[in-house]
């Protein structure tokens, strides 16, 4: 999700009134700031040109007021604005005082346009909207005043060129670094056409020469000012699919943005994926997105065809269309796991090719995660491991550690619940869903598992820690650190507030490694934050209230055991 940047350019909203009251606003600005700024090349302005700034000054007084009460933007930025704008039309008696005035106003008007970007970015939003402002200056100078009136030394036609050649130069840097400057959403997409009109209508302004630039190419230098301006209002277009990428898209259904992810984005079956924020009822094709066991949001299967087509979203009466280009290979079969590991390496900024999931193999760093959860248990005196686990390579693989591990320590494997057992879940997550849903209800019957229920390190997700009261799991990291809660934060903003899962924190990691040696945390469904062993306190965010970053919400995670040798 887009939070505000504080400035009057806050109100990024694609209704109506909101877009059209900051284009208003911020045109009514350019205006009165212009007349302001080439106050000192005439010696009096007509009266209709006073009038008319004054006019201006008070529109954009008011919206500025307006934004301030009925919007999420800063006051203090929104009272500098009032001060500022009616101070240019009482000031143009003075033609000192008057320009100063008008220059702070421009740069106010660059902060509220160009706040939140940095960079090249922001270098190209300054040099368009201060060549706009001195247009419109030089517009009113040309048109009202006569030529003998205006301070000599004033060229018409090179001025009319500089600021020609700055607003086109501005607008091709924009266009370029914006990334559509060379596929098919140029043309295809509003925010495309935008970009193409902050170029073209001011170069068409300046091929019509001097006279005729000022007098009817000005049209064009406004329209262009607007598209800009619109710009932070307009979506920013998805990327163009590339077959076995999955497809990361957001898209509006049912009045509100709605993030859509597809995997593997290959020929055949294909999992749409959608956050529990998105809402029930949307279908893929004739396909329901429904939820699935052990996963969050809802999912819905559907098949593509070989290349270029298009993926149609529907909620109530509305439509939405993902294209999608799936090439020509296959691709490995993907569950929500798979698909949770996908969109981590999608928010990094990385766009690699599905070729394989989690549950293909059994990584080595889980290997010895779970070879030393069972020494813990045997140090803890667990009379048995009843051990729960499913067919996929890693499954087995698995299941194979754990019971190599019990052997070598003389500790038995039971398939059935044992008051004295420890149950450890080594599948994929709708296995381990229904393995813990089923020992909630043998503990809520009889007293099973007193030496506690244990997950694999890929099995800490929401839907599974919270499935039954408390769950314990061997971690390389601790989810309070910052790298995994500047990952939770991150899959939250970007997919409709997605909740982590060790699969894409490792994706989203890439080449990073966070191994800060096998501890057993708990998670546990109560409101305290415990000290962990030899820990004055629990570092990093605290974890017993509702705040972004948390692993599993509204659940304490704290590690409960030393460093596992």
């Amino acid at each position: 999700m887009e939070h505000p940047h504080g400035g009057l350019d806050a109100v990024v909203e694609t209704s109506a009134w909101p877009v059209a009251l900051r284009l208003t606003l911020l045109l009514a600005t350019a205006f009165v700031a212009g007349v302001g700024v080439v106050r000192p090349l005439a010696p009096a302005l007509p009266r209709r040109v006073v009038l008319s700034v004054a006019v201006a000054s008070a529109l954009s007084a008011a919206l500025a007021v307006v934004s301030a009460v009925a919007m999420d933007v800063a006051v203090v930025g929104a009272v500098a604005h009032v001060v500022l704008v009616a101070a240019v039309p009482a000031l143009l008696g003075r033609a000192g005082p008057a320009r100063a005035v008008a220059v702070a106003l421009a740069v106010l008007l660059v902060v509220e346009t160009a706040a939140g970007r940095s960079g090249v970015e922001f270098v190209a939003d300054t040099v368009y909207v201060a060549g706009a402002v001195t247009w419109f200056g030089l517009a009113v100078l040309a048109l009202t005043v006569p030529a003998a009136e205006v301070a000599s030394g004033l060229r018409p036609r090179q001025l009319a060129l500089a600021l020609g050649v700055a607003l086109v130069g501005a607008g091709a840097v924009r266009l370029v670094a914006s990334g559509v400057a060379f596929d098919r959403r140029l043309y295809g997409t509003w925010f495309g056409l935008a970009l193409l009109a902050v170029v073209a209508l001011p170069l068409a302004a300046t091929l019509l020469g001097p006279a005729r630039a000022y007098r009817y190419g000005t049209v064009g230098v406004v329209l262009a000012f607007v598209a800009w301006s619109g710009l932070a209002a307009v979506p920013r277009p998805d990327e163009l699919p590339t077959p076995g990428v999955p497809v990361l898209a957001e898209k509006t259904l049912a009045g509100k943005r709605v993030p859509v992810l597809v995997a593997p984005h290959r020929p055949g079956r294909n999992l749409v994926h959608f956050p529990a924020s998105a809402g029930d009822g949307i279908r893929v094709g004739a396909v329901p997105a429904l939820p699935r066991a052990g996963a969050e949001g809802t999912w819905a299967e559907v098949d593509l065809p070989a290349g270029r087509s298009e993926i149609v979203l529907t909620s109530g009466s509305d439509t939405a269309v993902v294209d999608v280009d799936t090439g020509a290979g296959g691709g490995p079969r993907v569950d929500p796991e798979c698909a949770s590991a996908a969109l981590g390496g999608l928010i990094a900024g990385r766009r690699d090719v599905l070729a394989a999931c989690p549950s293909d193999r059994l990584s080595t760093v889980d290997e010895q995660a779970l070879r030393k959860l069972v020494s813990f248990l045997v140090a803890r005196g667990a009379g048995g491991i009843t051990l729960a686990a499913d067919s996929t390579p890693r499954g087995v693989d698995a299941a194979r550690v754990v019971r190599e591990e019990a052997a070598g320590a003389g500790v038995a494997i039971d398939a059935e619940p044992r008051p004295d057992n420890a149950l450890v879940t080594v599948s994929g997550w709708e296995s381990a869903h229904a393995s813990l849903t089923a020992a909630g209800a043998h503990q809520a019957e009889r007293a099973v598992y007193a030496h506690g229920v244990y997950l694999a390190p890929w099995l800490l997700t929401t839907p599974l820690a919270t499935a039954v009261t408390t769950v314990s799991v061997p971690l390389r990291f601790d989810p309070r650190e910052p790298l995994p809660i500047g990952y939770a934060v991150a899959v939250g903003n970007r997919f409709g507030g997605a909740n982590p899962t060790p699969a894409g924190f490792e994706a989203w990691l890439g080449d990073r490694a966070v191994d800060d040696g096998v501890r057993i945390f708990a998670a546990a469904q109560v409101t305290a934050m415990p000290a962990g062993p030899d820990e004055a306190h629990g570092p990093g965010m605290p974890m017993n209230e509702e705040l972004a970053g948390q692993w599993v919400p509204k659940t304490t995670v704290v590690p409960v055991s030393a460093l596992l040798t």
